[in-house]
């Protein structure tokens, strides 16, 4: 692949999309697809499907197409994602439990291997999925698992601490609240609200625009 960085944000975007579609026909028994085959799944044209695999190589060939393993493969390989991550959820409330029985990121990342909570009540079985106290975490957390998923309230610094300590160096914080993590942890704030007034603003701007016009 050229240069991450020579890459367009936008481009970067769409890849998770693409790699989505593109698991999805493998599965259903898809070997290859053309350009505007796969516009048709993603809702992205053609021409924009071309440049942006242009980034990834020579992939197609003209009146063939992409061969949809080959895709999948170089995917892994050049952009160095683990499509079979362990995922784990910290905190098994509303949120929590939506989150769980969402767990359908099989055909782009992995999936919530298992959860924590500190309320004994919640401890069991959510969705098929294993929820254990949060003071079993050094003993249950599986080996190997990089990515979290922090849906708390309480004590998040310390929980964030315990983390990182077993291994953690990537969240996804749905907590609102500020916590500091080392050089080296990645960490992306989910905030819906945020995302709700930028697109009142957004929409409120395009409004005004028309009227104008």
């Amino acid at each position: 692949m050229k240069n991450a960085n020579s890459v367009p944000k936008a481009t970067l975007q769409r890849y998770p999309v693409y790699l989505k579609a593109l698991r999805k026909l493998q599965k259903n028994g898809v070997s290859k697809i053309m350009s505007r085959e796969l516009s048709n799944f993603v809702d992205i044209e053609p021409t924009t499907i071309r440049r942006d695999f242009s980034f990834l190589g020579s992939l197609g060939k003209q009146g063939y197409g992409y061969d949809v393993d080959k895709l999948i493969d170089i995917f892994n390989s050049e952009l160095g994602v683990d499509f079979d991550e362990k995922i784990i959820l910290v905190g098994a409330g509303n949120l929590g439990r939506a989150l769980l029985n969402y767990n359908k990121w099989d055909y782009v990342v992995g999936e919530i291997t298992c959860a924590f909570d500190t309320d004994p009540a919640k401890v069991g079985n959510m969705f098929g999925i294993n929820v254990y106290l949060l003071d079993e975490l050094e003993q249950r957390i599986p080996k190997g698992c990089r990515i979290a998923i922090l849906t708390i309230s309480e004590d998040v610094q310390n929980t964030v601490d315990r983390l990182i300590e077993n291994g953690i160096t990537g969240i996804v914080d749905f907590t609102h609240q500020h916590f500091q993590v080392p050089h080296g942890v990645a960490v992306k704030a989910v905030d819906v609200v945020s995302s709700i007034q930028e697109l009142v603003f957004t929409t409120n701007s395009m409004d005004s625009t028309a009227s104008k016009q």
